[in-house]
């Protein structure tokens, strides 16, 4: 059985060159951890790390709404992504992912030995989280769903009661359930609670990146019930053994200052989807199912190639987008509205220009040049 050696996506997101107008971008602006009250002292440069850090577990565990020994620490969502599937599924194990998908999260459970089948968010119900979908493509050898929520790369939103059953379904087959929750603190209106509060089939992942601009800290973690929080601790004694122990305590800082990092986000992203909507409605050539909450869009485009479109973009534009062959949607791409409001809105100008000129454009040269 072939399995991925690499996420495509994140080697070609992380080598490409810089734009001014980074539509491609998934997080709100950077927040500088220098504007809080920081010293050197604070992050103890004494060369020692810290056995499963206390502290940060208990930060973690109190925002969360869990118990610290749910806690399991990690270098960032992808990380925490990558050990809970570790500990969960077994080579030739069945693991169930929605379609639209995250690629890093396919690779990852492709690389540890997964047998892939997929189920479908639909375009027409706005990308919701349908337990039906979920239920009719498991199998006996199911031991593992994997969705995302909000869902990247739409931000639709799955509430608790839609999740629950997931992991009716998911319990009843002996499964588990992962949700990835880097992107959840964006759905303001909902008020969400992790999906490890519903129940001992579930494990969640989320970090500190997306919503809060604190990626460079990689502040991530697994939320799982006891037993399985000890088994994804010790499988990473045996990878990365402890965490670097400035970022944890950076950690820290940021947890009890998060309210104040947070305050302005939820305005910011109004603003900023209110914009994308008043684009989007003038766009007879993209359809989108406009979500109420996040930080991504993922519209279609009815006029042709979109890693060409892409290059015309960054070629001609300075701006850049995300093809959407990347979450399993050649027609679609993704863009991002949680950068500063300036640039998203001459992203956008941008991104029109690009589309209306699309007809007098190169296409087999772009072609050419697309990654």
């Amino acid at each position: 059985m072939s399995r991925a050696m690499q996420s495509t996506y994140m080697h070609w997101a992380k080598n490409q060159a810089p734009v001014r107008y980074h539509l491609a971008s998934s997080e709100v602006p950077h927040f500088a951890l220098d504007r809080l009250p920081l010293g050197v002292a604070d992050l103890a440069l004494d060369g020692a790390s810290r056995h499963r850090y206390a502290p940060l577990r208990e930060a973690i565990a109190a925002r969360q709404g869990v118990a610290p020994d749910q806690v399991v620490i990690a270098n960032g969502t992808s990380m925490a992504n990558f050990l809970a599937m570790a500990t969960l599924i077994a080579p030739g194990d069945e693991v169930l992912v929605e379609t639209p998908a995250y690629e890093p999260m396919v690779a990852a459970a492709s690389f540890l030995g997964g047998k892939i089948s997929e189920f479908a968010r639909a375009p027409a119900d706005g990308f919701r989280l349908d337990p039906a979908a979920v239920a009719a493509a498991m199998t006996p050898r199911t031991r593992l769903i994997v969705v995302t929520n909000l869902h990247n790369p739409t931000s639709a939103f799955a509430d608790n009661a839609t999740l629950t059953e997931i992991g009716r379904l998911a319990a009843r087959a002996g499964a588990r359930v992962l949700v990835d929750e880097v992107y959840l603190d964006a759905a303001f209106a909902e008020a969400p609670r992790t999906a490890a509060r519903l129940g001992e089939s579930f494990v969640a992942t989320s970090s500190l990146t997306k919503v809060y601009g604190l990626s460079g800290i990689r502040c991530g973690w697994i939320l799982a019930a006891p037993d399985l929080a000890e088994r994804m601790w010790r499988l990473n004694e045996l990878m990365g053994v402890a965490q670097p122990h400035a970022a944890e305590r950076l950690g820290v800082l940021a947890l009890t200052h998060l309210d104040e990092i947070a305050a302005p986000t939820r305005a910011h992203l109004d603003r900023n989807r209110a914009l994308a909507r008043d684009f989007f409605a003038t766009r007879g050539d993209l359809e989108i199912e406009l979500p109420d909450a996040g930080i991504t869009m993922f519209p279609r485009w009815k006029g042709g190639d979109v890693d060409a479109l892409n290059q015309l973009l960054r070629r001609d534009h300075d701006t850049s987008i995300v093809p959407g062959r990347f979450f399993g949607a050649a027609d679609r791409f993704r863009i991002g509205i949680g950068g500063r409001y300036e640039v998203v809105a001459e992203g956008l100008k941008r991104l029109g220009s690009a589309l209306d000129g699309w007809p007098q454009a190169n296409v087999a040269e772009l072609r050419a040049v697309a990654p």
